[in-house]
């Protein structure tokens, strides 16, 4: 039976031309390294995880970058956003109010879509 989510990959020609943007300009922490599959996020076997790996059969930048995106939580969006546009992140939206949840989409280097949203539950 299947259980949970557990994780996502992307995948890329080169896995270094990812790996900086996701562990340096977004701070996610590496648990798992090897010259072509690097795992992301918690270190808890219970939590969801986040490969980037070198494939073989992909080549270049993202040319459907809506059909899949990456959804990343944070508990102050506004003070995120600011900080990876100061560093030159690109952005397909801006911090958005939709209700119980500020949203923000970005692009990773290969044009991949990124969500970075902070739940804000009704009282």
């Amino acid at each position: 039976m299947i259980t949970q989510f557990a994780g996502a990959s992307i995948w890329s020609e080169d896995l270094n031309n990812l790996l900086p943007f996701y562990r340096d300009v977004l701070g996610l922490q590496v648990n798992m390294e090897s010259p072509r599959y690097v795992v992301l996020g918690m270190a808890s076997p219970d939590a969801p995880m986040l490969g980037l790996g070198t494939h073989s059969e992909v080549r270049g930048r993202n040319a459907d970058s809506a059909r899949h995106m990456v959804g990343l939580a944070s508990d102050d969006l506004m003070a995120d956003w600011k900080r990876l546009k100061e560093t030159g992140v690109e952005f397909v939206e801006d911090p958005t109010d939709y209700g119980d949840i500020l949203l923000a989409t970005l692009k990773d280097p290969e044009g991949n879509l990124v969500q970075v949203w902070q739940y804000r539950p009704s009282e």
